[in-house]
């Protein structure tokens, strides 16, 4: 064929534009996708996003929880999950299901070696998530839960694009330096044209383990006063508990959902009603 016929396809435009379609077949199944990001890291969210999906999925949702921190996956980590992707089908790869309403997909289920060093540029990782939403029959869910690396680099910026109604759901610190960051993610989803559902503040002062009193080790009332000021949401404060530190560790966060006695329990549930 003439190359400089108009109707001439390259072989990997092809490509691309089928990939699209099967990632709008996909998104068509699913209702909200939400996309959780912070603009530093170490400020839990992986954490706050696999509790999230965890509580959703209780409450009769379905759901999908995607780690595209590619660099960092902690997502199988916390949640104990030790198998790989379901390949039990030729030709069909889905989920791991962790449960009747939560499956999961994080890059760590197919890595051999969970401590190796994924080396990867910025085209590597666009590809990876992008066939994390077309190969991966996902099926029908509710909510699809992202849970994306810290900052406003490759990886979110490739959600919102692939994902064009995704919702940002953003987790700080109390700390200014955390706050600092979050208001640029928080400008960052206003020009890429992304609803912000809200902000949470994590680690919100400790509760101590032994008198139960709350101590505001990293200041107190920043995210709420961040949030006014840029005008979004402040959904919830969640206290640093060593329970869910240590539920975490050991992948057994879903453990703590039926325990009433956890201040943090009270706080990630005013955050699903908002939901």
């Amino acid at each position: 064929m003439d190359k400089n016929n108009s109707s001439f396809v390259a072989p990997g435009d092809l490509e691309r534009r089928q990939q699209d379609r099967q990632i709008e077949e996909n998104l068509a199944q699913i209702g909200r996708k939400i996309l959780v990001m912070s603009g530093k890291g170490g400020v839990g969210k992986s954490t706050v996003a696999s509790y999230v999906a965890l509580l959703l999925s209780k409450k009769g949702k379905k759901v999908g929880l995607l780690d595209v921190d590619l660099h960092g996956p902690s997502v199988a980590r916390l949640l104990g999950v030790r198998a790989g992707l379901d390949m039990a089908e030729e030709g069909i790869v889905r989920p791991y299901r962790f449960s009747d309403n939560l499956e999961v997909v994080s890059l760590e289920m197919v890595l051999g070696d969970k401590d190796a060093a994924v080396i990867w540029r910025g085209p590597l990782k666009i590809s990876a998530i992008r066939q994390f939403i077309s190969d991966i029959e996902w099926g029908p869910l509710d909510y699809l839960i992202v849970d994306s690396p810290p900052g406003t680099g490759d990886e979110p910026l490739t959600v919102v694009q692939t994902i064009p109604d995704a919702e940002a759901l953003i987790v700080t610190t109390p700390q200014e330096i955390s706050l600092a960051d979050v208001r640029k993610s928080i400008n960052f989803c206003r020009q890429v044209n992304t609803k912000i559902i809200g902000v949470v503040e994590n680690m919100s002062g400790l509760i101590c383990p032994h008198c139960g009193e709350k101590v505001p080790l990293f200041g107190e009332g920043g995210g709420r006063k961040m949030a006014d000021k840029m005008g979004v949401p402040l959904l919830g404060e969640i206290p640093i508990d060593p329970v869910m530190v240590d539920a975490g560790d050991e992948g057994k966060l879903e453990l703590l959902i039926r325990r009433r006695d956890l201040e943090i329990n009270a706080a990630y549930n005013r955050i699903i009603n908002h939901l």
